[in-house]
């Protein structure tokens, strides 16, 4: 993971929030548990309408009453994606949703299209309407605009800078969110168009299908302009761009990486003093079909930073331990995005991508004993005697063992477990709680 010298500090004023909001990603219920659990202050989650990852789990409206009573118990709020870019056919019933969402408890919808955000502040008053990250929001005049319509927070374009975001804090007293985590869109995020093309899947209406992660190959037609044909066009039924002939000439050799558009992931763990300084209220982790170890590894890794910080700003160290753990959930190279200064061609992935994440979720703590240091595991992922764990929690709880020998609920000796949700038990080096996370390397 990169990192940047600071070489001053923002004067950027912070408005609404005495301590920065940590907003996680939650696809489905179980991850809205984790995220708060590990200590998200508020989760953005998706209906079944309206949002923008129509592949993610996403809520029903029983779910969400559920996900907001489980948020109470921790002080959480929940937030509800509703950021289509809607088409006419669209907006019919979106009066009725809103109101729904509002009778379920949700504290916030995020919405991008004007239509949506007029209705909601004209029919469901008690519903904060923050502007979504998909409108790409990125100087002080804009967001004075969506001030000006009623909007207590917006979530700004991914591309804006730390001075950008300071000029805006100067001159509108607003809360800002931004991004501090997670997948970078190769476009202005949602402004694409490669999915539609390919697929016919529209990334404005929550289909996008992530073209830019494919891997392409370049040819150069002796007739015409130098074309791309990416590997899963070549494989698609429906007939590709063109056919391959003798006057396509490759622009490669059979030993060389395919090309790919995939941006880095973003990563500000090294910078949550910057962030904190120039003004931001919302730190946003990017990730609503993330796993359950990411969500639980980001959220626990930012929770444990911004609290520290908080606590003694002048002695706030960056600990190494915090970068380790961000990289055992990371799914690609690193860095910091625009923040800094804009990305150039170091910033996106050439190279075929190194599955980074060594590790699997393996188990869950239901139970510990602490007479006899017996933990009841929930089986997530196979593990047997003989291999090397971690555990980690919320609590800080973090150390390496090896497996040592595994009962059934009924004493019974087993050699693994092998079976998904499986109780088990086994003995700990150290204590564990509730909801601590056991995993292993891959």
């Amino acid at each position: 993971m990169e990192t940047v010298a600071v070489k001053r500090k923002f004067s950027g004023k912070r408005n609404r929030l005495d301590k920065p909001e940590l907003l996680a990603p939650a696809g489905n219920l179980e991850k809205l548990k984790f995220a708060i659990h590990y200590g998200a202050d508020a989760v953005y989650i998706g209906g079944q309408a309206y949002g923008l990852r129509s592949n993610a789990d996403n809520f029903s409206f029983e779910e969400m009453r559920e996900g907001v009573e489980f948020a109470k118990k921790y002080g959480a709020k929940v937030f509800v994606a509703t950021n289509i870019y809607a088409h006419n056919e669209d907006v019919a019933g979106i009066e009725a949703y809103l109101q729904s969402l509002y009778d379920a408890g949700i504290s916030a919808v995020i919405v991008a299209d004007p239509a949506i955000i007029e209705v909601a502040l004209r029919a469901v008053p008690g519903l904060e309407v923050h502007l979504s990250t998909q409108q790409s929001t990125l100087n002080w005049q804009a967001v004075k605009f969506w001030k000006d319509e009623g909007l207590p927070r917006v979530v700004l374009g991914r591309e804006t800078s730390f001075e950008e975001i300071e000029e805006i804090k100067n001159h509108v007293d607003i809360e800002i969110e931004a991004f501090i985590h997670g997948a970078m869109c190769s476009s202005y995020s949602g402004r694409c168009v490669l999915s539609n093309h390919f697929t016919d899947r529209d990334s404005n209406r929550g289909g996008c299908c992530q073209s830019c992660r494919w891997k392409y190959d370049l040819f150069e037609d002796a007739r015409e302009d130098t074309v791309w044909v990416s590997e899963e066009d070549m494989q698609m039924k429906a007939p590709a761009p063109f056919k391959l002939g003798e006057n396509q000439l490759p622009l490669f050799q059979e030993q060389d990486n395919a090309f790919s558009m995939g941006s880095k992931d973003l990563c500000m763990i090294g910078h949550i003093p910057e962030l904190i300084d120039v003004g931001v209220d919302s730190f946003k982790i990017e990730g609503r079909m993330k796993s359950i170890h990411y969500v639980a590894t980001v959220v626990n890794v930012y929770r444990q930073a911004i609290d520290s910080y908080m606590a003694d700003p002048e002695n706030y160290v960056l600990k190494p331990e915090w970068v380790e753990e961000m990289n055992k959930a990371a799914n690609r190279p690193l860095n910091t995005g625009f923040f800094y200064d804009t990305p150039d061609h170091e910033d996106h992935i050439y190279e075929p991508e190194e599955k980074a994440v060594p590790y699997d979720f393996a188990g869950l703590v239901m139970d510990y004993d602490a007479a006899t240091g017996m933990a009841t595991i929930q089986q997530r992922n196979h593990f047997k005697p003989g291999q090397e764990i971690e555990f980690f929690g919320p609590n800080g709880t973090f150390f390496k063992q090896v497996v040592g020998e595994i009962q059934d609920q009924e004493g019974k000796v087993l050699d693994a477990a092998r079976h998904p949700l499986q109780l088990v038990k086994m003995k700990v080096d150290q204590p564990v709680s509730y909801f601590d996370m056991m995993r292993k390397k891959k």
